[in-house]
């Protein structure tokens, strides 16, 4: 529980910005290296002048790994959900087909309305900048409210957790200029504001109490009227994410923190080797001044004009350094390839080799996003479920959504680590069947094997609802025998058919 004796929410924000100082320079460390924008540097202001890196693989990385974890996490084409009911509560409803096939379209439209209001308010982009900041900076927060996502950086958030990873407390600062205050606020810190001061800070402070959180935001060392609130646990506006979970911290650990050697290495050679060749690239004539021929004469001289004096007179001044700078270049290229490989771009799947098959990129494709098990999983707790909860809550609020029955229908996750198990499953099958066929024989599949079956087990590793593509049993059927009919037909002479009508037409005639 939250002792409120600790003070204000300015004093809690800066009695925790200690514990985070670590990390948030290592993140501005992190980020100078690949977007220098994502965190500023300490003394940053609207002027500020950021370097710029001499080297760009950091950027296409960090941009490139965002986007796959964009696709992979939040895809643009299918819910990555499912809701789904409890398991009593199917074999309850196994009994009646009709009611269960009911429930289940009813569910979809829900999932396909969830969808819309994430597009509607262009969630996507707003997620996708948090992703660079996960990878980045090893942390963000995220605030989902009806007008869409916020995204608040490292350097705008506190956060404490429990031994457990739990949040227990969050504070935020915002900077916000005076002239944007509604009047009850202007009113509200009166001579507070000094005069020579043009913005306030806003803290908002959201600690955990008992099986709820409890919000509030203050200014100037006053709470702000109407601002205090209260939200279920597991439907909190505010989510606190980070890349990895280390244990008693508070704080995640960056990606780019873990290749910040090779990263730092890349750019002092860079550096180096494009400071080397510029200067190389100048070019300097020397006229020995006791020769013949004449520098001025030498410089005035149009290109292809005839002069008087000797070759033996000039010389181009060299640095004579292509073997220190091959090495260097040689340990550049292999330092800018092993950050390919950890940021899965594509020019490290393929080998430098004539013939490269694409099932050999395929596989060392597949290889390489099976590295990213672990941030899918805990990205799936820590942001999908909580993500889609809170979508939930505020729709149902809003009436967009029918109410729900609590701990009947829940939302499951269906992409990232879920996704890559499916595939791999995929990649079994396929395997088992082509070994199957191979080895007996196509006629063994169509004997043994429930072809039907595989081909579900196919559309459900690739994300693929079959309900209404696959055609059923009785469907199967009925095609076969319509088919049969339609031979049979054909088989049957011309005056044998006239002999079947006539013979139909005379017995409906004595019916008659």
């Amino acid at each position: 529980m939250y002792d409120q004796s600790i003070g204000t929410a300015q004093g809690r924000y800066q009695s925790c910005m200690l514990d985070r100082e670590v990390f948030l320079e290592r993140a501005r460390d992190s980020s100078e290296l690949t977007l220098p924008t994502l965190i500023p540097p300490k003394s940053a202001s609207n002027v500020t002048r950021y370097p710029t890196p001499y080297q760009g693989i950091g950027a296409r990385g960090v941009n490139n790994l965002a986007s796959k974890l964009l696709l992979a996490l939040v895809p643009p084409n299918s819910p990555f959900f499912r809701m789904k009911i409890d398991d009593f509560v199917i074999k309850e409803l196994e009994g009646d087909q009709n009611l269960k096939t009911d429930i289940e379209a009813s569910l979809s439209q829900i999932e396909k309305a969830i969808m819309t209001d994430i597009e509607l308010n262009a969630d996507r982009v707003a997620i996708f900048e948090a992703l660079k900041h996960l990878i980045v900076a090893g942390n963000v927060l995220l605030y989902v409210s009806e007008n869409g996502l916020r995204v608040f950086s490292l350097d705008r958030f506190t956060c404490k957790r429990d031994p457990m990873g739990n949040v227990k407390e969050i504070v935020t600062k915002e900077s916000l200029s005076y002239n944007t205050l509604p009047e009850d606020i202007k009113k509200l810190i009166g001579d507070r504001l000094s005069a020579d001061e043009k913005n306030c800070d806003l803290y908002t402070h959201i600690y955990k109490e008992k099986n709820k959180f409890v919000i509030y935001q203050e200014i100037k060392g006053l709470e702000v009227p109407k601002s205090r609130g209260s939200f279920p646990l597991d439907a909190s506006p505010y989510i606190p994410l980070r890349w990895n979970r280390i244990d008693n911290e508070d704080y995640g650990r960056g990606f780019v923190e873990e290749y910040f050697g090779d990263l730092k290495s890349l750019e002092g050679l860079t550096k180096a080797i494009v400071e080397g060749s510029a200067a190389a690239s100048k070019v300097l004539f020397m006229v020995s001044p006791s020769g013949t021929t004449r520098a001025r004469k030498l410089a005035e001289s149009p290109n292809g004009a005839i002069i008087e004096g000797s070759s033996n007179d000039v010389s181009v001044l060299q640095l004579n350094k292509f073997a220190d700078f091959r090495i260097a270049y040689d340990t550049m290229a292999r330092i800018e390839q092993r950050l390919q490989l950890a940021f899965l771009l594509n020019a490290s799947v393929q080998r430098d080799a004539e013939r490269v098959t694409a099932e050999e990129i395929r596989y060392m494709a597949q290889e390489l996003e099976d590295t990213l098990g672990g941030v899918y999983s805990i990205l799936s707790q820590e942001f999908q479920l909580p993500f889609i909860t809170r979508k939930m809550r505020m729709m149902e609020k809003a009436g967009k959504l029918p109410q729900l029955p609590k701990n009947t229908i829940k939302p499951s996750i269906i992409t990232g680590l879920e996704a890559l198990g499916r595939g791999n499953d995929k990649n079994k099958l396929i395997s088992f069947l082509t070994t199957l066929a191979g080895t007996l024989g196509p006629e063994v599949i169509q004997q043994y094997v429930n072809v039907s079956d595989a081909i579900k087990r196919l559309a459900t590793s690739e994300g693929i609802d079959p309900e209404g593509l696959i055609k059923t049993q009785e469907e199967i059927q009925q095609q076969m025998q319509q088919q049969q009919l339609l031979q049979a037909t054909q088989n049957i002479n011309p005056d044998q058919i006239q002999q079947v009508v006539d013979g139909v037409a005379q017995s409906q005639g004595e019916n008659q």
